[in-house]
């Protein structure tokens, strides 16, 4: 807006930071209650899969002071990257944003991606990814921008990171590109909203059943029934039976254990420091 703004926010950016790679962020007091419960929560996903929300609604309702911290605002507009602070630890969001190509990875979303992941590594801050992952974007322009290079480069730079990771599942995470939000050894939690697998349900069902729905008197019909069905085994639950997710949660709980994890692997960001 003017100067003032600028050196405002300048300060901001840099209260998330240590002074240095070899230190960590200072704690800051927060009366912001570690249990405070969102109601709002249960209701942001909508229930018909196709539509859209506000993910940046979402992230303000768990961290401290509903105060997120964005960056790269106009930059690969399907991920939102910014930070925050949960019980005045310091913490890296990034997260999936609905309203553009659904929040699938693009060229300029992966490269946002991988930048963001190095520079909280780079800085020794947490990192938590809120998970609303359609997978690759594909068609000729995804081709021509080598989407699938950069998105490789993503999962890389994420498979490569120290810093303690919180995956939360919100709703899709599909496919490679699913990969990026998940570093070496995540917390995962999920809500009952999530949904996972090799391919979207849409998508999925149009190549594997085309034949069949084809063939059906009422196509359409068909084809809901059989996404009906297989809707079932992209729930998180049988995640969590495998303990591929560590807990599936009420949505207004959400700040609740975010809070408890960060405050936990402090110990583990000393041990990376003294590496």
């Amino acid at each position: 807006k003017n100067e003032e703004d600028a050196f405002y926010q300048i300060k901001k950016f840099l209260s998330f930071f240590p002074s240095n790679i070899y230190e960590l962020s200072k704690k800051q007091e927060s009366k912001d209650d570690i249990n405070r419960k969102e109601n709002k929560l249960e209701e942001i996903i909508p229930k018909d899969r196709k539509k859209t929300y506000e993910m940046r609604e979402l992230i303000e309702m768990f961290v401290d002071y509903k105060d997120f911290f964005e960056i790269s605002n106009f930059f690969g507009r399907g991920i939102i990257t910014g930070f925050a602070r949960l019980n005045g630890y310091s913490v890296g969001i990034f997260a999936n944003d609905s309203n553009f190509y659904a929040g699938s990875m693009t060229a300029d979303n992966a490269k946002k991606t991988t930048r963001f992941i190095k520079l909280c590594d780079q800085f020794n801050i947490p990192i938590l990814t809120v998970v609303d992952e359609p997978g690759f974007l594909i068609g000729k322009k995804a081709e021509e921008e080598a989407t699938i290079l950069y998105g490789t480069e993503a999962v890389l730079a994420a498979a490569d990171s120290s810093v303690p990771w919180c995956s939360l599942l919100v709703r899709k995470s599909f496919g490679v590109a699913a990969a990026a939000h998940f570093g070496e050894d995540p917390y995962v939690l999920a809500w009952p909203s999530s949904e996972a697998g090799a391919l979207p349900l849409e998508g999925g069902v149009a190549v594997a059943f085309g034949k069949e729905i084809a063939k059906a008197k009422n196509p359409e019909k068909k084809r809901k029934e059989i996404e009906e069905k297989l809707a079932k085994s992209q729930s998180p639950f049988p995640r969590a039976e495998a303990f591929s997710v560590h807990e599936i949660i009420d949505p207004k709980d959400t700040r609740k254990y975010l809070c408890s994890w960060i405050s936990r692997v402090q110990k583990s960001l000393q041990v990376k420091l003294i590496k």
